[in-house]
């Protein structure tokens, strides 16, 4: 067989990844599903907040088909995604200190809640005060990140110290420092970035985890189908009807 592709060689990089965060965080995604139960049979609301790219596995398991309807994206303007205008803006807001008691503060979220803070670094001011303020209004809180960084990288935020500091359940994505799986002759910079894959799959495994713990405590989980199926519409208007003062994203 001749030599792998760089594409073949990413799959691979991916994969060893996912396999390695099967395996290591097994019982930490089982505590996180069991956390996600314990807040939808409590009738607590669930929220998940990440800034810049981290901002799209918290994105993938809200108002998504075969997703939980009460998970609600906890937004902060100019930070979510790479919409903002100009791009660096998005990561300067990272490091503004009381940004994420702004937010909290105007949101929704309260004691009994649940938040998953996602950073791949978990280094940044934003992450970092999001999980400790939310912990002070008495939310639980599951922080998604690689603790590499805290191992091999100093703190970006007057604290000192790092997300998975100030978290109930950690979930590390093992992804390396300066997230690029390859490097090439002729490449100056490494390439191929596997945090968005590995963390929504840990993402999605915990939604998992948490649905069958429900039906374990014999709770239907409040799940949405797809648009695009006959009924789907109809099943989601009855979830979210059940579940009006849950659901904040249809307002």
């Amino acid at each position: 067989m001749g030599d792998s592709t760089l594409a073949d060689q990413f799959f691979d990089a991916a994969i060893d990844l996912l396999q390695r965060v099967r395996e290591e965080e097994a019982e930490h995604i089982a505590a996180a599903g069991a956390a996600v139960a314990d807040t939808v049979a409590s009738g607590g609301r669930l929220f998940a907040f990440g800034a810049g790219h981290s901002s799209l596995p918290a994105q993938d398991v809200v108002y998504r088909a075969g997703g939980l309807a009460l998970m609600n994206l906890l937004a902060v303007p100019g930070a979510v995604g790479v919409d903002v205008v100009p791009a660096p803006l998005g990561s300067a807001l990272e490091r503004v200190e009381g940004l994420a008691a702004a937010v909290l503060d105007s949101s929704p979220a309260r004691a009994g809640d649940l938040l998953v803070v996602i950073s791949l670094s978990g280094r940044n001011t934003l992450p970092v005060e999001m999980a400790v303020n939310a912990r002070a209004l008495g939310l639980k809180v599951i922080g998604v990140t690689s603790v590499a960084y805290a191992k091999e990288t100093r703190p970006r935020n007057a604290s000192g110290t790092f997300l998975k500091d100030h978290c109930d359940i950690v979930l590390d994505s093992k992804i390396a420092v300066g997230d690029a799986e390859l490097s090439h002759e002729g490449v100056e910079a490494p390439f191929a970035p596997a945090s968005t894959v590995v963390t929504s799959a840990l993402m999605q495994a915990v939604m998992a985890a948490a649905a069958e713990e429900l039906v374990r405590r014999g709770i239907e989980p409040p799940l949405l189908r797809s648009g695009n199926v006959d009924g789907g519409h109809e099943w989601n208007g009855r979830v979210m009807e059940e579940y009006a003062d849950r659901i904040f994203y249809r307002r």
